[in-house]
């Protein structure tokens, strides 16, 4: 889906300058708020952003100020994986 955001073109080119590409920020600040509020997952920010990883991930969200929903299954998880990876 393609959203078109009318502003005016003097603000738009002051935003860009301060800002850098208008279009990127408007995408971040709207996905980061989609997570905030529960509405997508971390995968799901992965993919619209086309970020290379999970670490990735989670960095842009500590830099728009969002704290990961990390519940207890997730923790779970997590334990199990280093588990195995201990060999335990």
């Amino acid at each position: 889906m393609q959203i078109t955001v009318e502003i005016p073109d003097e603000i738009v080119q002051r935003l860009d300058q301060t800002l850098g590409n208008l279009s990127r920020r408007l995408l971040e600040i709207i996905v980061a708020d989609a997570y905030n509020c529960g509405k997508v997952n971390t995968a799901e920010v992965r993919q619209m952003l086309n970020l290379s990883s999970r670490l990735e991930t989670h960095a842009f969200l500590k830099r728009m100020g969002v704290y990961l929903n990390y519940d207890e299954a997730e923790l779970e998880q997590d334990l199990q994986t280093l588990q195995e990876f201990r060999g335990e």
